[in-house]
Protein backbone atom coordinates (compact mmCIF):
# COMPACT_ATOMS: atom_id res chain seq x y z
CA UNK A 1 0.00 0.00 0.00
CA UNK A 2 1.07 3.53 -0.44
CA UNK A 3 1.22 6.28 1.57
CA UNK A 4 -1.12 7.98 0.67
CA UNK A 5 -4.09 4.85 -0.07
CA UNK A 6 -2.83 4.28 3.90
CA UNK A 7 -3.84 8.00 4.38
CA UNK A 8 -6.85 7.68 2.84
CA UNK A 9 -7.91 4.42 5.04
CA UNK A 10 -7.30 5.47 8.13
CA UNK A 11 -8.86 9.13 7.12
CA UNK A 12 -11.89 7.19 5.99
CA UNK A 13 -11.32 5.03 8.94
CA UNK A 14 -11.33 7.78 11.42
CA UNK A 15 -14.57 9.06 9.79
CA UNK A 16 -16.98 5.86 10.13
CA UNK A 17 -15.54 5.95 13.70
CA UNK A 18 -17.08 9.16 14.37
CA UNK A 19 -20.32 8.45 12.52
CA UNK A 20 -20.57 5.70 14.53
CA UNK A 21 -19.75 7.58 18.14
CA UNK A 22 -22.26 10.41 17.19
CA UNK A 23 -24.80 7.32 16.44
CA UNK A 24 -24.04 6.25 19.81
CA UNK A 25 -24.62 9.49 21.29
CA UNK A 26 -27.58 10.24 19.70
CA UNK A 27 -29.19 6.31 21.07
CA UNK A 28 -27.50 7.15 24.72
CA UNK A 29 -29.42 10.57 24.82
CA UNK A 30 -32.28 8.90 23.74
CA UNK A 31 -31.97 6.17 26.42
CA UNK A 32 -31.91 8.76 29.26
CA UNK A 33 -34.82 10.20 27.86
CA UNK A 34 -36.60 7.56 27.73
CA UNK A 35 -35.96 6.48 31.12
CA UNK A 36 -36.57 9.88 32.79
CA UNK A 37 -40.01 9.71 31.27
CA UNK A 38 -40.57 5.69 31.88
CA UNK A 39 -40.10 7.48 35.78
CA UNK A 40 -42.72 10.17 35.32
CA UNK A 41 -45.04 7.44 34.40
CA UNK A 42 -44.50 5.36 37.01
CA UNK A 43 -44.56 8.12 39.07
CA UNK A 44 -47.77 8.96 37.47
CA UNK A 45 -49.66 5.76 37.34
CA UNK A 46 -48.72 5.42 41.17
CA UNK A 47 -50.63 8.34 41.91
CA UNK A 48 -53.91 7.02 39.71
CA UNK A 49 -53.65 3.91 41.45
CA UNK A 50 -53.36 5.78 44.92
CA UNK A 51 -56.39 8.00 43.89
CA UNK A 52 -58.36 5.18 42.61
CA UNK A 53 -58.25 3.44 45.52
CA UNK A 54 -59.57 6.55 46.94
CA UNK A 55 -62.57 6.42 44.64
CA UNK A 56 -63.03 2.97 45.28
CA UNK A 57 -63.12 2.95 48.87
CA UNK A 58 -65.48 5.84 48.91
CA UNK A 59 -67.96 4.16 46.23
CA UNK A 60 -68.08 1.18 48.69
CA UNK A 61 -69.26 3.93 51.73
CA UNK A 62 -71.69 5.45 49.71
CA UNK A 63 -73.03 1.47 48.48
CA UNK A 64 -73.65 1.06 52.01
CA UNK A 65 -75.91 3.75 52.05
CA UNK A 66 -79.31 2.60 51.33
CA UNK A 67 -82.54 4.19 49.88
CA UNK A 68 -83.49 5.26 53.46
CA UNK A 69 -80.08 7.13 53.42
CA UNK A 70 -78.97 4.54 56.67
CA UNK A 71 -75.79 2.81 56.68
CA UNK A 72 -75.31 -0.99 57.44
CA UNK A 73 -75.07 -0.82 60.57
CA UNK A 74 -77.60 1.41 61.42
CA UNK A 75 -80.11 -0.66 59.40
CA UNK A 76 -79.14 -3.43 61.83
CA UNK A 77 -79.90 -1.32 64.22
CA UNK A 78 -83.20 -0.34 63.13
CA UNK A 79 -84.07 -4.11 62.96
CA UNK A 80 -83.14 -4.52 66.28
CA UNK A 81 -85.10 -1.90 67.27
CA UNK A 82 -88.36 -3.16 65.33
CA UNK A 83 -87.87 -6.55 67.12
CA UNK A 84 -88.64 -4.60 70.16
CA UNK A 85 -85.62 -3.84 71.80
CA UNK A 86 -83.42 -0.87 73.17
CA UNK A 87 -80.32 -0.06 71.05
CA UNK A 88 -79.82 3.22 73.16
CA UNK A 89 -77.21 3.62 75.74
CA UNK A 90 -79.66 4.34 78.27
CA UNK A 91 -81.39 0.78 77.99
CA UNK A 92 -79.40 -1.23 75.29
CA UNK A 93 -80.34 -4.47 74.90
CA UNK A 94 -83.64 -4.36 77.12
CA UNK A 95 -87.00 -5.27 75.58
CA UNK A 96 -89.51 -2.00 74.84
CA UNK A 97 -92.73 -2.23 76.82
CA UNK A 98 -95.35 -2.67 74.26
CA UNK A 99 -93.18 -1.74 71.95
CA UNK A 100 -93.22 1.98 72.29
CA UNK A 101 -91.31 4.23 70.78
CA UNK A 102 -88.11 5.44 72.55
CA UNK A 103 -86.72 8.80 71.60
CA UNK A 104 -82.94 8.10 72.24
CA UNK A 105 -83.01 4.84 70.17
CA UNK A 106 -84.30 6.65 67.22
CA UNK A 107 -81.88 9.32 68.05
CA UNK A 108 -79.50 6.58 67.32
CA UNK A 109 -81.05 5.24 64.45
CA UNK A 110 -81.90 8.40 62.42
CA UNK A 111 -79.79 11.12 64.23
CA UNK A 112 -76.89 12.62 62.36
CA UNK A 113 -77.12 11.67 59.01
CA UNK A 114 -74.46 12.36 56.31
Amino acid sequence: MEKRELLDTFTELEAQTEATLGIIKTMKDEVSHLTEENNVLRMENQHLRDRLAEIIKQQSIEKQMTDSGLTKSRLNLEKIYEDGFHVCNLFYGSRRDGDEPCAFCLEVIYGERK
